[in-house]
């Protein structure tokens, strides 16, 4: 079989690594792709008409459109852990594998990286260094900053990434930390640290809230104009999963009233991040270019797991982490 391998929307696979996608070029030909994240699913499936196997990131959608007009399709594997964007149902109907990479591979990079950003948030880190840069050294009173140990922190989404979030915030910070996940009970929090709480007791006592939620259609917009206001004044908000778990504008109000002390965010709703991009203009947000991941060590072996998956699939086997089988 000719193997015709297309890179979606990936900005570092094979781009560190260069041998993956070397290795990647040795089993057939490979080329890659931009598109618009909200490319719909009939146009992205003729645009990669004649590729039966994908490496992808967090966009496009592959819905069950896409499914239904795309040729042959052996596998998709995912340059990542989340697979929201992939209609698994319809993957399985067409006889598709979806692989992900293991939870373990970015557990501590993207955990790392949300308490990165909400440090340097709350300790005007960037402005301050910015500050030093321009010779303001004598500007320095004017960072006074906030400290993270023995605060109330809200973790919301307790699986792989956010558990971790739980053992930094208790271990590292002497937190209390409250945490809401549907899907994990009170033993399973307890064990890293966290006491389960619904929602709405998070929001109104935690002074830190901590975003690891995967992106379901109950959590779009968790947190807007209604949750916030159920918050106390002055609430550090730090999201390292999914744009879409908040309501942007209702942030941006809140940022700007006051409520919000600040927001540090690695993911938006609509990315990449356009120049204009209201966060860009406010002293009291940080935005990364969702580069939670970006770590030596979590690429190589995102990058490892993608071309394992692509020889499984070449060799008739079942890739590690598949998510959905094809039925056959």
């Amino acid at each position: 079989m000719n193997y015709r391998i297309a890179i979606v929307n990936s900005s570092s696979f094979g781009q560190v690594f260069k041998e993956h996608l070397e290795q990647l070029q040795s089993l057939g030909d490979v080329d890659r792709f931009r598109f618009p994240a909200d490319i719909d699913g009939v146009s992205l499936a003729k645009k990669l008409q004649g590729y039966n196997i994908i490496i992808a990131s967090v966009t496009p959608v592959f819905n069950h459109q896409f499914f239904e007009h795309k040729d042959e399709l052996l596998l998709l594997s995912r340059h990542g852990i989340g697979y929201n964007n992939v209609d698994l149902v319809a993957a399985r109907a067409h006889h598709t594998t979806v692989a992900i990479v293991p939870p373990l591979v970015e557990r501590d990079a993207v955990a790392e990286n949300n308490v990165t950003n909400l440090l340097s948030l709350m300790r005007w880190t960037v402005a301050s260094n910015q500050a030093t840069h321009e010779g303001r050294w004598r500007d320095r009173a004017q960072f006074l900053g906030h400290n993270l140990s023995n605060k109330t922190v809200g973790v919301i989404g307790v699986g792989n990434i956010g558990s971790r979030l739980v053992e930094i915030m208790h271990y590292g910070f002497r937190a209390t930390v409250l945490c809401t996940d549907p899907r994990q009970n009170d033993l399973a929090i307890s064990q890293h640290g966290g006491k389960k709480v619904e929602l709405s007791n998070l929001l109104a006592q935690s002074d830190v809230i901590l975003l690891a939620a995967s992106l379901g259609t109950d959590d779009y917009h968790l947190l807007d104009q209604r949750a916030i206001a159920q918050m106390k004044q002055g609430v550090y908000i730090s999201n390292a999963a999914r744009g879409a778990l908040v309501d942007e504008d209702a942030i941006i109000a809140n940022l700007k009233n006051g409520k919000l002390a600040g927001y540090a965010t690695d993911v938006l709703e609509n990315e990449p991040c356009s120049g204009n991009h209201p966060f860009l203009t406010l002293p009291n947000v940080i935005v990364t270019p969702h580069t939670s991941a970006y770590t030596v060590e979590c690429l190589h072996e995102m990058g490892e797991k993608c071309v394992s998956d692509v020889l499984a699939v070449i060799n008739g086997k079942m890739p590690c982490n598949t998510v959905s089988a094809p039925n056959r």
